[in-house]
């Protein structure tokens, strides 16, 4: 708009801002892992069979070999022989029982195990650098 004749003009001043980031460094943080060894004491259950042979005499004939069998918790297995007798004859000499027994015992056995922990540790803050 240009001013008329009688009128005065008045200059207008306008400021802009500027704006600039920088990156300062304030201090330093270093971080490390420790292992350490601990003792402990492992807990387990351990399982132990045996076994007992038993011989036992018989001495019955019989037409055939009797099969394998399992009575209770016994293993029978039959043990046979031939005899000359006239005639050949199978005969039952004996029987083997085998038992099995099962026991269980807790038992401790010590152990090292490794842990780790973070160590954090900082540094004193760098001074900063005059403004230019």
């Amino acid at each position: 708009m240009q001013p008329s004749k009688g009128d005065e003009a008045i200059p207008l001043v306008e400021e802009k801002a500027d704006f600039h980031k920088r990156t300062v460094t304030t201090g330093k943080v270093s971080v490390r892992t420790v292992t350490e060894t601990v003792e402990e004491i492992a807990h387990a259950s351990l399982g132990e069979e045996t076994v007992e042979v038993m011989r036992v005499p018989v001495g019955s004939v019989v037409d055939k070999a009797p099969a394998i069998r399992t009575e209770g918790d016994v293993t029978i297995v039959p043990v046979l022989k031939e005899e000359l007798f006239v005639e050949k004859r199978l005969v039952l000499a004996e029987e083997i029982h085998i038992r099995r027994r099962t026991s269980c015992s807790e038992v401790e056995v010590p152990i090292s195990l490794k842990k780790q922990r973070a160590v954090v540790e900082r540094g004193p803050p760098e001074p900063s650098e005059p403004e230019k």
